[in-house]
């Protein structure tokens, strides 16, 4: 009887220390996952800015004035032929 006990514990000794081992190999894959992922979170992160960035340069008003002059032969009007229309 206590041949076969022991033998049990054994057993469940080791299959104790298989799931250990194959919960540190999943740790550890799913750690070398997050790290990837977090890098691609920075890398998208720093895109995002660059963008922002360029879309705020595009925009300028000097830059569309000076598209508009240069491009399309358009010039600012004199003051007194400019309306300002208010809500």
């Amino acid at each position: 009887m206590t041949v076969g006990i022991t033998a049990l514990l054994g057993l469940l000794v080791l299959l104790s220390a298989l799931g250990v081992v194959w919960t540190k190999h999943q740790s550890r894959q799913l750690f070398g996952e997050l790290q990837t992922v977090e890098e691609r979170r920075d890398e998208y992160n720093a895109e995002w800015s660059r963008l922002q960035l360029e879309q705020s340069t595009w925009g300028t008003h000097a830059r569309i004035e000076g598209i508009a002059r240069e491009q399309l032969d358009m010039e600012r009007p004199p003051m007194d032929r400019v309306i300002i229309v208010r809500d």
